[in-house]
C-alpha cells in the first residue's frame, strides 16, 4: 500500500465516522421537525455530489477518488443540518453549490480550503435570503407530502405564519420587558434549559462528538476551547433572570448550533488550526464570537460567522503559538 493510498483510506474512514456520529442529532431533528430535515439532507447531498463531479470534469480530474472520499457528503450533511427544515429547495441547492465551488474547489479541492465549506454556504444564504432563513417550523412538523409541497412549492411571497415560530435565540434577542422566568413559562420556543426540543438536539450532537473523541477522529482542544469560552463569557455577562438578561451559560450551551459547531464544524481539519495550542485558541475565539453575535449582533445564532472569522485568524494563531514556544524553549 502506497503512502497516498493510506492517507486516502484514513480520510474515508474519518468521514464515515463523522457521518455516523451525526445520526443521533439527525434522529432528534427528525423527531422534532419531521420530514423537512431529511429533504434538506437529500437536496444538499445530491447537489454537492453533482456540483463536485461537474467541477472535477472541468478540471479534468478523476471523479472516483474525490467523490468516494466522503468529504462532499460531510459538508453537505453539516450544511443541511444547519438550515431550517422546509426551507425552499433552491435555498438548499444554492448553499450546497456555493459551498462546493467557492468553499472547496476554488482553492484546489480537498485539503486546501481556508474556510469551512459548509459554513461558507450557510453564511451566503443567511445574508442573501434572511427572511427564508428565519422560517423555523414549530416542533413536530408536517407529513411527507405536506413537506414536499412546502419545499418545492415555496415562493418568495409566501409567509407560512401558521407553522413558523421564533426560535429561543430570536425571542431572547428581541426581548425588552419579560424576565427569563416569564420567557420560559410563557413562550413555547423555550424548554427546560434552552430552546424547546433543541436542548435534546444539542445533547444528541454532544453524544456524537463524544463518540468521535473516543475514536480519536480529532483532539479535544477545539471543542473544549469553544464550549469553555462560551460558558465563561455567558456566565460573566449573566445577571440572573432579569429582563435585560442575555441567557444563562446552560442556555447558550444547549441552544442553537453550539454542540454541532463545537464537535462537527470547528473540528474540520483543513480550515481549522493544526497545533494543539492554536486549536484551543481557535475554539475559544469561536465561542467568544458566537456569544457576541448572539447577544449584540444582527443574527440570532453566530456560529457560522464566528467560524469563518476565526478561519481568517488561523495563520496568526499558529505563528503566535510557534513564537511563544520558541521564547520558552531553552
Amino acid at each position: 500500500m502506497s503512502p497516498l493510498e493510506s492517507v486516502d483510506e484514513r480520510l474515508q474512514q474519518a468521514m464515515k465516522l463523522v457521518l455516523l456520529a451525526t445520526v443521533p442529532g439527525m434522529l432528534v431533528l427528525f423527531w422534532l421537525y419531521g420530514w423537512g430535515v431529511l429533504i434538506n439532507l437529500m437536496l444538499a447531498g445530491v447537489t454537492a455530489l453533482a456540483v463536485e463531479a461537474g467541477v472535477l470534469q472541468l478540471r479534468k480530474r478523476a471523479l472516483k477518488p474525490t467523490l468516494s472520499d466522503g468529504s462532499a457528503l460531510v459538508s453537505a450533511t453539516l450544511l443541511a443540518l444547519a438550515l431550517p427544515p422546509y426551507c425552499p429547495w433552491w435555498l438548499t441547492v444554492c448553499a450546497a453549490a456555493f459551498a462546493m465551488v467557492f468553499g472547496k474547489h476554488l482553492y484546489g479541492g480537498v485539503g486546501k480550503n481556508p474556510f469551512n465549506p459548509a459554513m461558507l454556504g450557510f453564511a451566503l444564504v443567511l445574508v442573501t435570503f434572511p427572511q427564508q432563513m428565519t422560517h423555523w417550523p414549530s416542533s413536530h412538523g408536517m407529513d411527507l407530502l405536506g413537506g414536499l409541497q412546502q419545499v418545492f412549492g415555496f415562493s418568495l411571497k409566501q409567509t407560512p405564519d401558521a407553522w413558523v415560530q421564533a426560535t429561543a435565540l430570536d425571542s431572547l434577542r428581541i426581548n425588552k420587558s419579560l424576565t427569563m422566568d416569564e420567557l420560559f413559562a410563557g413562550n413555547p420556543a423555550f424548554g427546560h434549559f434552552g430552546g424547546r426540543g433543541v436542548e435534546w438536539v444539542n445533547l444528541a450532537f454532544l453524544a456524537g462528538g463524544a463518540f468521535l473523541l473516543q475514536r480519536r477522529v480529532f483532539s479535544w482542544h477545539a471543542p473544549v476551547g469553544m464550549l469553555a469560552s462560551l460558558f465563561i463569557i455567558s456566565l460573566l455577562c449573566w445577571n440572573g433572570s432579569g429582563s435585560d438578561s442575555h441567557g444563562s451559560p446552560l442556555f447558550h450551551l444547549l441552544t442553537g448550533a453550539s454542540m454541532l459547531g463545537a464537535f462537527f464544524i470547528i473540528t474540520e481539519p483543513v480550515s481549522g488550526a493544526k497545533s494543539p495550542g492554536a486549536r484551543l485558541l481557535f475554539g475559544a475565539g469561536v465561542g467568544l464570537l458566537t456569544y457576541l453575535i448572539r447577544t449584540w449582533g444582527g443574527y440570532p445564532d453566530g456560529v457560522a460567522f464566528a467560524v469563518l472569522l476565526m478561519n481568517l485568524c488561523v495563520p496568526a494563531l499558529e505563528r503566535f503559538i510557534v513564537s511563544r514556544q520558541e521564547r520558552v524553549a531553552p
